[in-house]
């Protein structure tokens, strides 16, 4: 074999066997994979234990990650997402792109750096890590919170920026290189650009729908794969021989395919490619950072870092405060979003190739980008808690007005699907109530439907009051956010203590902690989903409907503890078992046609013949108690059966003719 072949394939060897056990720490500790990769860049790269040192053959490897990272990223774009992201991606992305590029701009104007430059360094800095954030938030069931819907309708807007950023780049170099830029030679290079990309838009749009469709009728695997692979290799390739780069062209490749109806098998089959090809785009990122040059510069790596992180978290607060978001879901989307994200290496090393960064330059963004990647877990994990215990703007104030204008109320927190279907309960029983949300696009559609709805953060005393809570029966807590509905749960037992709490959370870990906080009820939705699972399967037993309600309220009575895998006390594990053990009744409806129709009860002798007994029966809305043996059933009526479980399937078996 030879040399160099042998040397791929050591390299492979050491990158796979450095990064599992990495990655697995990382998992174990709840961290996104990513700075795992990213750590293990830095340990076996050239500037650290130097396990490897052909940085060549990792990046061509890297450059097929990040063309399939783009490639996925197309596919999985979605107009659905947009819109419901709504002014959290138009508005909040948008605003926070284009700030944070005239801030780093105007930075790096200050400091020297002549325009093309300083509008680079702020397409650099404007990006934030979709993996990591949406990883950690994740993880934290954040996703649905208010804090991260404003941050995830932000990335999503980074990530689209991503593609006219990619398509600026020539311009900023060639700008760069001629020492001038002029409007004219934007606009020229621009446009050209923009004219390749559009024309090899709608050439492979009018082309790969009828590739794919012929291919799936062969019902080929293997070769709709290969069709895949073709289409984003190729398309990538068209693009960089128009001057652009690959990585747009495999966007444009993914955004193609994902109009058809055969995307999700396209992403099923690329993503372990993807991950894997990624995964050594991460690894190679950590390589370029030199040790030698982070233990000359930490200070100054420090400083810099700690000043993006600041400028960053401070533009993403005055976006979500515009989107009139409360204070604390502001700082907790500002602290999050902190980061330089992935698609930043991409434009830099792009950048690199087009002259617009180098050397102690270039050194210096990967450091401090790493940096900040590092730290953003733990930024996330502790944010909640630094936040709760910042003075400015979490004071309570006193209320104005009536608070308790309604007496009696309900109040929800959170007017996502079960508030409004809680809402919906509520008005058709004329019950009051009071909703509670920080959504602007929610506040605004649910006031033209009529809502009582009200803008607030529920984790200040003052907005509780605003509320109602001193003279509220019940509150009930629909968000997803549960480090807010801890505070809130407290605050609400210590501002009423008669108040009934009702909390929704979704893992069973977080029961007891509420519990403790002055929660009445706390409902699982994990468990909640295995009553429903487990009722429905009793039913199919004939297992009454009062002996599965009782089942029910004996195992939500009890905390849940016999879904939780605690013990239960003898006492009440003898009454589930008196519940099973005992005789059941079940109702059976006599059909058209039956064997069992215009017959007697002594005829039938359904007593002897299974063991079951018919204690009444409905007929015409009435009710006919312990019918004598002379008794003749009619097609429609209801018979009421007690027996046991084996003696019921007899019954039904019997009256419907199964056993003739």
């Amino acid at each position: 074999m030879p040399e160099h072949e042998i040397i791929i394939l050591r390299e492979l060897i050491i990158l796979l066997a450095v990064s599992l056990p990495i990655t697995f720490i990382f998992h174990k500790m709840k961290l996104p994979a990513i700075v795992g990769f990213l750590i293990t860049g830095v340990v076996i790269g050239p500037h650290g234990a130097a396990f490897i040192t052909e940085m060549s053959i990792v990046e061509r490897l890297a450059e097929i990650g990040v063309v399939l990272l783009l490639f996925t990223v197309g596919i999985e774009f979605s107009l659905t997402d947009i819109i419901r992201s709504g002014r959290q991606f138009l508005i909040g992305g948008a605003v926070q792109v284009l700030m944070t590029i005239a801030v780093a701009t105007g930075i790096s104007l200050f400091l020297g750096f002549p325009v093309p430059q300083a509008v680079f360094f702020g397409f650099l800095a404007s990006l934030s890590s979709t993996a990591i954030v949406l990883k950690m938030y994740a993880d934290r069931v954040e996703i649905d919170s208010a804090h991260g819907r404003l941050a995830t309708g932000i990335l999503l807007f980074q990530d689209i920026a991503v593609v006219p950023m990619m398509l600026l780049l020539p311009v900023l170099g060639q700008a760069s290189a001629a020492g001038t830029v002029t409007a004219v030679s934007v606009l020229t290079t621009l446009g050209t650009s923009a004219a390749g990309v559009v024309a090899v838009f709608f050439i492979a749009r009018k082309v790969v729908p009828s590739l794919l469709h012929q291919v799936i009728r062969l019902k080929n695997r293997e070769m709709f794969f290969l069709l895949i692979v073709l289409i984003c290799l190729g398309t990538a390739w068209v693009t960089y021989r128009l001057g652009l780069s690959l990585a747009l062209g495999a966007f444009l490749a993914g955004l193609i395919i994902s109009e058809s109806e055969y995307s999700h098998h396209v992403v099923a089959d690329i993503i372990p490619f993807r991950d894997y090809f990624s995964s050594i785009f991460f690894i190679s990122i950590g390589m370029l950072l030199v040790i030698n040059y982070f233990v000359a510069h930490w200070v100054w790596l420090l400083t810099l870092t700690a000043l993006l992180v600041f400028v960053k978290a401070a533009i993403v607060i005055i976006t979500a405060k515009a989107l009139r978001y409360p204070i604390r879901s502001a700082l907790l989307a500002g602290l999050g979003l902190a980061q330089i994200g992935e698609f930043a290496f991409l434009l830099a090393q792009q950048g690199q190739a087009k002259g617009l960064i180098s050397g102690d330059l270039f050194q210096t963004f990967i450091t401090a980008s790493i940096m900040s990647m590092l730290a953003t877990p733990f930024v996330i994990q502790f944010s909640p808690w630094l936040v709760d215990r910042l003075p400015f703007g979490l004071r309570p104030v006193q209320p104005q007005g009536d608070t308790c204008s309604l007496a009696g109320h309900t109040i929800i927190a959170g007017y996502g699907i079960n508030g409004r279907n809680l809402a919906r309960t509520l008005k058709a029983t004329h019950i009051p109530y009071v909703i509670l949300e920080v959504n602007a696009d929610t506040i605004r559609t649910a006031r033209s439907e009529g809502e009582p709805i009200i803008y607030g953060d529920i984790t200040r005393p003052d907005v509780l009051r605003r509320a109602g809570i001193d003279c509220a029966k019940a509150i009930v807590f629909a968000i997803s956010d549960y480090a807010a509905t801890r505070i809130s749960v407290r605050l609400a037992r210590q501002l009423n203590g008669t108040i009934f709490i009702l909390v929704r959370t979704r893992y069973s870990l977080e029961v007891d902690g509420l519990y403790k906080l002055g929660a009445d009820q706390v409902i699982p939705e994990e468990f909640e989903t295995s009553i429903e699972i487990f009722s429905r399967v009793l039913h199919q037993y004939h297992i009454p409907a009062n002996v599965i309600a009782n089942q029910i309220s004996l195992i939500r009575f009890e905390g849940y503890k016999m879904l939780r895998g605690i013990s239960l006390e003898q006492e009440n594990i003898g009454r589930i078992a008196a519940l099973f053990g005992g005789s059941t009744v079940d109702n059976f409806q006599v059909p058209e046609g039956s064997p069992s129709a215009d017959r007697s009860l002594r005829e039938l002798d359904i007593r002897n013949a299974t063991g079951a007994t018919i204690i009444a029966v409905a007929r015409n809305g009435k009710a006919i108690t312990n019918p004598g043996p002379d008794f003749r059933l009619k097609a429609g009526d209801i018979l009421v059966l007690l027996g046991a479980h084996n003696e019921l399937d007899a019954a039904h078996n019997l009256m419907s003719g199964k056993d003739a």
